[in-house]
């Protein structure tokens, strides 16, 4: 017990997890951008920042855990950073523009 997997094993553990969740947030945006109401799309899209929020959480597992090194991770930190913070932008706009059409019915 207490064993550690060798590195190359850790990473591709790692790597395998960034894949999944990072092109979920493709095939969940698609989806989105395909729904059929704006309740539909708020759920997807939902989604979308869990999984790019997902995805960013591995690649910090990565550069803290020193299997990657800086200059290769940061500028993919930097990405999935900013390409949750807009799939959350996204959600927010939905969700205040369905509240608004909520109330402009009433």
């Amino acid at each position: 017990m207490g064993d550690t997997l060798p590195s190359g094993k850790a990473l591709n553990v790692l790597v395998n997890q960034l894949l999944r969740s990072s092109s979920s947030v493709g095939a969940n945006y698609r989806a989105a951008c395909r729904g059929k109401s704006l309740p539909d799309f708020i759920n997807k899209i939902v989604i979308v920042e869990e999984e790019a929020d997902e995805a960013m959480f591995w690649l910090e597992v990565m550069h803290e855990s020193g299997l990657v090194s800086a200059d290769k991770i940061t500028p993919l930190l930097n990405e999935a950073n900013e390409l949750t913070a807009i799939f959350t932008a996204i959600g927010k706009t939905a969700k205040e523009n369905q509240k608004n059409a909520r109330q402009n019915i009433k």
